[in-house]
């Protein structure tokens, strides 16, 4: 494997306490490049009202729906032999739909990290500044993974002007 790369992502799922079931999946690399799939493997009818609402009724009809085992391979070629940094905005359950698709954590990729950032760590270390609004999309997991990658590169810059005050 090559040079650490980060790749900013989202995913829509259902949940019930117990499981988390992956609805779809957006990624955006640091350089740009994107990624989106939604599972044809989720049931509609486990999803509670909200996710009906806010993600099920606004998912692009326009994609074909793939199984896991697909998305699971198109991800591997899309991050291909970058040693994958994962970022995401309130990481946890992301991060767990992310891994399942690979089977346990101990199965994840060769070379890849057992953990992912949340954006949100970074926001708390930089004492909470007011971030900026996403501008649309919410819900749509390739839009989301877009705001997490603008909202890393503001506190970046944030961070950068405090190391710059520090000196």
């Amino acid at each position: 494997m090559s040079k650490e790369k980060k790749f900013f992502f989202d995913s829509e799922f259902i949940e019930d306490g117990k499981t988390i079931e992956l609805i779809s999946i957006g990624i955006v690399s640091e350089d740009g490049k994107e990624y989106y799939a939604i599972s044809s493997e989720f049931n509609e009818f486990d999803a509670n009202e909200w996710v009906v609402k806010n993600v099920l009724e606004k998912l692009e009809t326009n994609i074909q729906r793939k199984p896991r085992k697909a998305i699971r391979t198109e991800i591997l070629k899309f991050v291909g032999d970058s040693v994958p940094l994962f970022v995401a905005n309130h990481a946890s359950y992301d991060w767990v739909v992310l891994c399942q698709l690979f089977g346990k954590m101990i199965d994840l990729p060769k070379g890849w990290m057992t953990w992912c950032y949340d954006v949100r760590q970074l926001e708390q270390e930089l004492g909470r500044p007011k971030m900026p609004e996403q501008k649309g999309g919410e819900h749509n997991a390739l839009a989301d993974a877009w705001f997490t990658k603008e909202s890393y590169e503001f506190l970046k810059e944030i961070e950068k002007k405090k190391k710059g005050l520090k000196l």
